[in-house]
């Protein structure tokens, strides 16, 4: 071998050796979030940033969880056969269960080390959407509030005034009839109760100044006035505002298909909502009606949780966690979803949202109503999930007819004090 060939195989090796070396250096994280549908442009944004900024850490998703309560039920059962992401993105109101099976890290001693957190733009009060016993144990990485989405070309065809759209139940049944009479399929309105976690039944309530349990959770509160005049408003729905049994994605399809006059949903579809109208029709938002006293609207969405135990995993899990909560990461998700940042920064920012809120009228809507969020409730105890799915059940025996609503509410009373703690 001459000296030539020595140089280069030493070249070689020494530069096999330093990949090796930071093979050897980088660390990987699974992460794992739901409804694809949704965030999968937003989580790939994330981490191609992340990643430009971390050369040292490595993101890997795996498959989407379907939908919340799916999430919450694959990591359970993950939990059991030691095969937890190292960072799973729940619903907020789903956060218990991880907390109080001690599946999630306390993130508390991370938050502790950060130079300058609430400078950061992590506030007090998305702090507290993941905050159990006095520690937290999430980072809130979507929010959002229930608005109304409505079809501007129907509500000037009936008559009606987008610039004066009805901050009432009242005046949104009488446009909704309006528009049904319309015929050929078109349909008045749809209220999307079916979103999960038993959201929009929580936002009824919730601003008719009602509440799901008592202080000390041990009694349904639910059948209270504030549920009373709920499950009213929801048979009235079907009778006043000419309501259809649809299924959800059914619903959405047909406001954007043009065939839907008012629909109320999250503000988490906004950008699915431009995608599916595709410019065929004018379409506005408007503000969720507020009827009661004390009102109160629940705040959805999901937080990032830290399942990782060993500590590099856990230091490149928080790494992650941090940015896609900040400021830039918050930016990438309003930018490609239609949900609120959870981080105070970058909605004023000129460089971050600030424009893009200029343009985007819609998205102020869920804006407006920030003073109204409190917590998406979530119920103690193991039978979580099944008291979520015992409240869907009933619901839906008041949209399709087969119960009178107030005897809806007594059983499903029932059923879900069964479920409580003892």
């Amino acid at each position: 071998m001459n000296r030539r060939t020595a140089l280069q195989f030493a070249a070689a090796a020494l530069a096999a050796g330093l990949a090796m070396g930071t093979a050897r250096a980088q660390t990987t994280i699974d992460v794992q979030y739901p409804l694809g549908f949704i965030f999968d442009k937003t989580m790939a944004e994330v981490k191609t940033e992340f990643e430009k900024r971390n050369p040292g850490i490595s993101v890997r998703f795996r498959p989407a969880y379907k939908e919340y309560e799916d999430a919450a039920q694959t990591a359970l059962r993950d939990a059991i056969t030691k095969n937890l992401p190292d960072v799973s993105f729940q619903a907020i109101n789903l956060q218990r269960l991880f907390v109080d099976r001690k599946i999630a890290a306390d993130l508390s001693p991370f938050i502790a080390a950060e130079k300058n957190w609430k400078g950061d733009g992590f506030s007090d009060s998305m702090m507290a959407l993941s905050t159990f016993g006095g520690k937290v144990h999430g980072l809130a990485f979507a929010v959002s509030t229930p608005i109304v989405y409505f079809n501007e070309d129907l509500v000037r065809k009936v008559g009606g005034d987008p610039d004066k759209f009805p901050t009432t139940w009242d005046g949104i049944f009488e446009l909704s009839r309006k528009i049904a009479a319309l015929g050929n399929d078109t349909v008045g309105m749809y209220h999307s109760w079916t979103i999960t976690g038993n959201w929009m039944w929580q936002a009824l309530v919730f601003s008719h100044g009602g509440s799901m349990l008592t202080a000390d959770e041990k009694k349904v509160a639910f059948d209270g006035d504030g549920g009373k005049r709920s499950i009213q408003l929801m048979g009235r729905m079907i009778t006043e505002g000419k309501m259809p049994n649809l299924a959800h994605e059914a619903a959405r399809q047909s406001f954007f298909a043009g065939k839907m006059g008012i629909w109320t949903e999250s503000t988490s579809l906004l950008r699915v909502a431009d995608d599916g109208v595709g410019g065929r029709f004018k379409w506005r938002t408007a503000v969720f009606p507020i009827p009661g006293p004390n009102a109160k609207l629940p705040t959805g969405g999901m937080a990032a949780m830290m399942f990782a135990t060993n500590p590099d995993k856990q230091k490149a899990a928080w790494a992650f966690m941090k940015f896609a909560t900040g400021a830039d990461g918050a930016t990438i998700m309003v930018k490609s979803t239609g949900y609120m940042p959870p981080n105070s920064l970058p909605a004023d920012d000129p460089n971050r949202l600030k424009p893009f809120y200029a343009t985007r009228p819609n998205h102020l809507t869920s804006l407006r109503q920030q003073p109204l969020m409190t917590a998406w409730y979530a119920f103690p105890g193991d039978n979580a999930l099944k008291i979520i799915a015992v409240i869907k059940d009933h619901l839906q025996t008041v949209v399709d007819g087969s119960t009178q609503p107030d005897a809806a509410l007594g059983a499903m009373t029932k059923d879900v004090q069964a479920l409580l703690p003892k």
